[in-house]
């Protein structure tokens, strides 16, 4: 049976992450559940034939690009997937792989986008309540760079070896957000998440030596520690792979922009309600 690769997108609110867990919720057993129904599952080892993901997100995190790929029949495409999925999980291009892919091993590159509320110093106060404290962008520009390069990150990450990583980042400023983007051939565990919180943390009138710290301290705890920012923000936009040409299936993204359109509508609704509670209270 040939073997098939597939981009897959998902809201990460309503999953403890991607990677399956026995009681609770998860994008990975979502997928598994659909594909058992499709009869592309193998009960002795109870995942498909020849599976594997490009890596774990964490509980809230969204994704665009995480990769999976399993032994399939051809008839096997997105819009076939999606048709056992939930909405919150959406399959949108595949590619065929040879036998020996690998979609964790053989990733190249992988890469984080952060959206962080993070208003410019100045913004009026009701729009920066505690933790979102105004950050100046030259300050969270100087901390991203300085955190970028070849580090052992051990103080970012609950992982205790294979700690050191190759960090590369980016940073724009979008109204009222910044739009951080990380890449790494490979991130540690939280290792995204601890670092943006740190360049919030700079940002915000921290001095540049916390920086120093992290990286000097054989161990931080207490009020030195790094806290994970917020899942919420986090989506995983790219997975490379060398070689592998993934062909956009357009009714099964169809689908993705209806499920997330709607979404981004209900969320700006949201806050133009939050917005005329804090008006009416002011």
């Amino acid at each position: 049976m040939p073997k098939r690769a597939f981009r897959v997108a998902y809201d990460g609110r309503p999953y403890y992450g991607f990677q399956r867990q026995p009681d609770v919720p998860t994008a990975e057993g979502a997928l598994f559940d659909a594909l058992a129904k499709l009869d592309i599952y193998d009960e002795t080892r109870h995942r498909p034939s020849g599976y594997a993901a490009a890596g774990r997100t964490d509980a809230g995190v969204f994704a665009v690009a995480q990769t999976v790929a399993f032994d399939c029949p051809e008839w096997c495409t997105p819009r076939a997937v999606n048709s056992e999925l939930p909405g919150t999980v959406r399959a949108w291009a595949a590619a065929d792989v040879p036998d020996e892919f690998h979609a964790t091993h053989d990733a190249s590159r992988r890469e984080y986008t952060y959206h962080l509320y993070a208003p410019e110093t100045g913004e009026e106060e009701y729009l920066t309540p505690e933790p979102y404290a105004a950050v100046d962008d030259d300050r969270a520009r100087a901390a991203l760079s300085a955190l970028c390069g070849e580090h052992d990150f051990r103080n970012f990450t609950p992982d205790e070896k294979n700690t050191v990583r190759e960090l590369s980042g980016s940073m724009r400023r979008d109204g009222e957000f910044l739009v951080l983007t990380l890449s790494a051939p490979g991130f540690a565990r939280e290792l995204v998440r601890r670092v943006l919180s740190l360049v919030r943390i700079v940002g915000s009138g921290a001095p540049m030596e916390r920086i120093d710290h992290a990286f000097d301290a054989d161990s931080l705890e207490g009020r030195e520690g790094i806290p994970p920012a917020p899942a919420s923000g986090l989506v995983l936009t790219g997975v490379d792979y060398p070689g592998v040409n993934f062909e956009r299936d357009a009714d099964a993204a169809e689908t993705v922009r209806e499920v997330f359109g709607a979404s981004r509508v209900e969320g700006a609704v949201r806050a133009r309600v939050c917005e005329t509670v804090l008006d009416g209270t002011s």
